[in-house]
């Protein structure tokens, strides 16, 4: 059109300004702008002077120009179209994130689509990095979605691959060995129980030799075990390191009375390991997956120190029995002393009167002096299995008395006295410091309740903490954190002299 410095642009993402230069003849004009086939209000020009006409957003403009000349005749000019277009195209992806193995064909464009306001459906001008990609291979693959409109306004988005090896016939041969196992365990237990049937309805035809040595289906697996045990203790046995570890087991053993090879208990942890990782294995097939090493090794760990967590718990309980019976027990021998007993009958006399785990322990003090052993060193072996400030006091008093004599009388009114107030006042600190304790157990357990609860409902969602690299370091950070929090908290809960 004469008179417009340009008369149409097909699609840019650049401003725009249109001069409009009227003819001589023209006297006065008025012109409107037409976007997205929307009238704006005219605006009219008393002369012929050029205007410049912007057009800085979005959209499809066009110019309509009301000319009058001199003779007073109204002319209609309309430009082209002018195609602004400055917001970049959309790419509709329905997932971000894929999991897919290294022998599966994956289609790029399934379900991906692209969109532009000016330009409409630009799904075919989308391009990929798909060539650059290996796929079987495993991993983690960036897949980059480029698309362009006319006006070069680009847009990308990513896509995570992860590739994973195809162990499909793995996992079948796993779940088919576990069909077999089962079926063989229902035929052992059923053949086991026909067995005892048969036996039970033949037992009233026959008579039972006096020396029968049989023994039951489990007596015979439990001897098979230890005889497994055994051997592995063996193997183990030879390293130093695994013997210095072993002794840590003697407090079980003294406390519970075991009569095994400190040996055994590191067997019995690695197998009690190696089974939780089965357990975890057979679970991973049920859901027709393979465990990953990660996978096994928190099992490993979980089974290795599971008998630990057993053994300490029992002890714990065990010395907490003790504890709290350790003031009956130097009141019974405060009254023996003062019938005229003496130490060793005052022992005695305490292992016969009370029962439970200080009886016991009272037991083995007088069955070590008996055997020939001093009352010192007799109730020192005790303090040093118990290990508790009360037996510690108690043998510290005795070596005194042994050694430079006095009031035993006295000596143990005190001791039955300070053991009294010492219970006195950590009872009533235990309940002082109740709320404040129940309140740090809460917020130990609340962030494990929470994970908990989010992966009932969404297993998936914790499942970038281990797949990622970043999300195993920040994983780790968080569990540090966690510990640390723990420390500080039953450090400031504790008061020193009072447990």
């Amino acid at each position: 059109m004469e008179g417009l410095s340009i008369n149409y642009i097909d699609s840019t993402n650049e401003d725009v300004v249109v001069t409009y230069t009227p003819s001589s003849l023209v006297t006065s004009y008025s012109y409107r702008v037409i976007k997205n086939n929307e009238y704006s209000n005219p605006i009219s020009i008393s002369s012929n002077t050029p205007v410049d006409i912007s057009f800085n957003e979005t959209g499809i403009y066009r110019i309509e120009i009301t000319n009058t000349d001199y003779n007073g005749v109204s002319s209609v000019l309309t430009s082209g179209e002018y195609k602004i277009d400055k917001e970049a195209p959309v790419i509709n992806i329905q997932e971000k994130t894929y999991q897919i193995t290294n022998k599966e064909e994956f289609n790029v464009m399934n379900g991906i689509t692209a969109s532009d306001i000016v330009d409409g459906d630009l799904t075919n001008s989308i391009t990929t990095n798909k060539d650059t990609l290996d796929f079987s291979v495993e991993g983690i693959k960036k897949l980059e979605y480029t698309v362009s409109d006319k006006a070069g306004n680009t847009t990308k988005e990513l896509v995570y691959i992860t590739v994973k090896q195809d162990n499909t016939n793995i996992i079948k041969i796993g779940q088919l060995g576990i069909v077999v196992v089962l079926l063989f365990i229902i035929m052992f237990v059923n053949k086991y129980i026909r067995s005892i049937k048969l036996e039970k309805r033949f037992s009233k035809y026959t008579i039972n030799s006096s020396k029968n040595k049989s023994i039951s289906l489990f007596d015979n697996l439990y001897n098979q075990y230890m005889d497994f045990i055994n051997k592995m203790s063996k193997v183990i046995g030879k390293s130093e390191f695994i013997k210095k570890r072993a002794k840590k087991y003697d407090k079980y053993k003294e406390s519970f009375d075991i009569e095994e090879n400190n040996i055994n208990f590191i067997s019995k942890k690695i197998v009690l390991g190696f089974v939780y990782v089965m357990f975890a294995i057979v679970v991973k097939l049920i859901q027709a997956e393979l465990a990953k090493p990660f996978e096994m090794l928190i099992p490993f760990i979980l089974g290795y120190y599971t008998l630990d967590l057993i053994y300490m718990y029992k002890y714990i309980k065990y010395k907490k029995k003790i504890e709290n019976d350790m003031l009956e027990a130097i009141t019974v021998m405060n009254n023996a002393f003062k019938a005229g007993m003496s130490i060793t009958q005052a022992v005695d006399l305490v292992a016969k009167e009370l029962d439970g785990p200080i009886a016991k322990e009272f037991s083995k003090i007088s069955m070590e002096i008996s055997l020939g052993l001093d009352i010192e060193t007799a109730f020192k072996r005790f303090a040093d299995r118990i290990n508790l400030s009360e037996a510690i006091y108690l043998t510290s008093s005795l070596s005194v008395l042994n050694k430079t004599g006095g009031n035993i009388i006295k000596v143990f009114d005190s001791i039955e006295k300070t053991i009294f107030n010492r219970k006195k006042l950590e009872n009533e600190f235990k309940a002082l410091t109740s709320s404040s304790k129940l309140i740090m157990y809460v917020l130990i357990v609340v962030p494990i309740v929470f994970v908990l609860f989010i992966s009932l409902i969404n297993k998936d969602y914790f499942k970038v903490l281990f797949e990622n690299p970043l999300g195993i370091i920040l994983l780790i950070i968080m569990l540090i954190i966690y510990i640390t929090y723990i420390i500080v908290v039953r450090k400031v809960m504790r008061v020193r002299g009072i447990k």
